[in-house]
């Protein structure tokens, strides 16, 4: 079986976010750069199908070469190649018609992203690949199993849990159940050492149409200042409540 597992190059939540150029770009100075954590946990599990039942496992972002530290990361934990598309990741479409390339090129036969990346949540790139490449596509997936030409998963529905039966190439949108935290890889010296000799191709994007542009970011407004009210005076934590909060 061979694996495309989708990996975002994203902010850590730790950083502090600025923007430049007024307000039109997001500035990357001091910010800490990560696997996307959607992704992280849709890696392990490939490597789980790896070391269980012997598949390959590749992983692919669209970006500049400053994403390259992300996926040597990635091949640290375990990944056999990368493959980083040399391109800014403007929009969802975007990625996801460069992503439908290496697919069809790489004859995969699953493919595993995040159902969303942490920078900015939209949640659109599975669907559209899976739609651009014609596979079948679970979403909200938190748990896969695959026998043969076969796989059984479970997915997050409002309420619940649906469990589907499916078969290969499948897309699948992953999140945090295809592992539990406490079994995500760290890279090891072993691991780090082999990532150096491992490949990272660099291909070019098919094109450069995108379909959006970024034309302002803005932070959220700051939060107001809290108001201490004492204890003994429940009149004036009910007036605020009342007046100024209006939640009662």
């Amino acid at each position: 079986m061979k694996i495309l597992v989708c990996i975002s190059h994203v902010p850590d939540t730790t950083s502090k976010i600025n923007f430049a150029n007024g307000d039109t770009e997001f500035d990357t100075n001091g910010v800490q750069f990560v696997i996307n954590p959607n992704d992280e946990f849709g890696l392990t599990r490939a490597i789980w199908f790896k070391e269980k039942q012997g598949a390959t496992v590749t992983v692919v972002n669209v970006g500049g070469s400053d994403t390259e530290a992300t996926l040597r990361k990635a091949l640290a934990i375990g990944a056999d190649e990368a493959i980083r598309i040399n391109a800014n990741p403007t929009d969802g479409l975007f990625v996801a018609k460069e992503l439908a390339e290496v697919v069809k090129n790489g004859g995969y036969d699953l493919v595993i992203a995040g159902t969303e990346s942490i920078d900015y949540n939209g949640g659109m790139v599975p669907g559209m690949l899976a739609t651009l490449l014609g596979y079948n596509f679970i979403n909200a997936c938190i748990n896969i199993e695959v026998d043969g030409n076969n796989a059984t998963a479970i997915r997050e529905i409002d309420g619940g849990k649906e469990t589907v039966s499916t078969t290969l190439p499948l897309v699948i949108a992953g999140k945090k159940g295809l592992v539990e935290e406490k079994d995500l890889r760290i890279p090891n010296m072993r691991g780090i050492m082999m990532a150096r000799s491992k490949a990272l191709a660099v291909n070019e994007p098919t094109s450069s149409a995108s379909a959006t542009k970024a034309v302002k970011f803005e932070k959220p407004a700051p939060k107001s200042a809290v108001k201490l009210v004492s204890a003994d005076n429940l009149d004036e934590l009910v007036n605020l409540l009342h007046n100024e909060a209006k939640v009662i």
